[in-house]
C-alpha cells in the first residue's frame, strides 16, 4: 500500500462471520493498551449517512460533492464516486489523515494485498481465504482447524487472545 503510513491491518472474512463484532471487542482492549486506531469499513451496498430532510442531505442532492458536515464534536465528508466504481483501499489511504494514529484497521477489502485475520465459521460453510491470500497472517475461527503450521489460530471468541496477537506480533510490542 503506497499510501500506508502506518501499520494497517486488515480482517477477512465472509459477510455474516462476526467482523464488526470482533471489531468492537477489539478496538477498546487496543485502546486500553495505549493504542491510537483508526479504521476503514468497507461497504457493499449503497449507504447514506445523513438522511432525507437534513440540509447536508439536500445540498448533495443538488450535486454538491463532497460534502463536509461539522460540528463541535465530529465531522463527515461525503463524496460521491463517478463513474460508480469499486474503491482501492490504496486510493481511501490517500484521504485518510493517519497522522495522529498507531494502528488502522480495515474491516473488507479481502481481495487486497495487505496483511490481514482471516475470520472463519465452518458453521457457515464458507471456503477459507487463507490459501489464495498469502497476506493472511493469523486465522480467528469459533473450533481448531488443520492449517500450515506457519499460520496462527486465534479464538475469535476471545477478542483478548486477538488482541494479544496484534500487540506482540503484529506491532512486536512486549506482554
Amino acid at each position: 500500500m503506497q499510501h500506508a503510513q502506518i501499520p494497517l491491518l486488515g480482517f477477512a472474512a465472509f459477510s455474516g462471520t462476526g467482523k464488526t463484532t470482533l471489531l468492537t471487542q477489539l478496538i477498546p482492549l487496543l485502546k486500553q493498551q495505549g493504542l491510537r486506531i483508526g479504521l476503514i469499513k468497507h461497504g457493499h451496498h449503497d449507504f447514506d449517512i445523513d438522511q432525507p430532510g437534513k440540509d447536508s442531505f439536500r445540498l448533495r442532492a443538488a450535486g454538491a460533492s463532497p460534502v463536509l458536515i461539522i460540528s463541535s464534536k465530529r465531522r463527515a465528508m461525503i463524496t460521491e464516486i463517478t463513474p460508480e466504481r469499486e474503491p482501492t483501499l490504496d486510493e481511501q489511504l490517500q484521504c485518510f489523515d493517519q497522522s495522529q494514529l498507531d494502528l488502522l484497521l480495515v474491516e473488507g477489502f479481502k481481495t487486497e494485498h495487505f496483511p490481514k485475520i482471516e475470520l472463519h465459521r465452518p458453521s457457515l460453510n464458507k471456503r477459507l481465504l487463507y490459501p489464495n491470500d498469502p497476506h493472511i497472517i493469523a486465522i480467528a475461527s469459533d473450533c481448531p482447524l488443520v492449517t500450515p503450521d506457519y499460520l496462527p489460530q486465534l479464538d475469535i471468541n476471545q477478542p483478548a487472545m486477538v488482541a494479544n496477537f496484534i500487540l506482540q506480533q503484529f506491532m512486536g510490542r512486549k506482554p
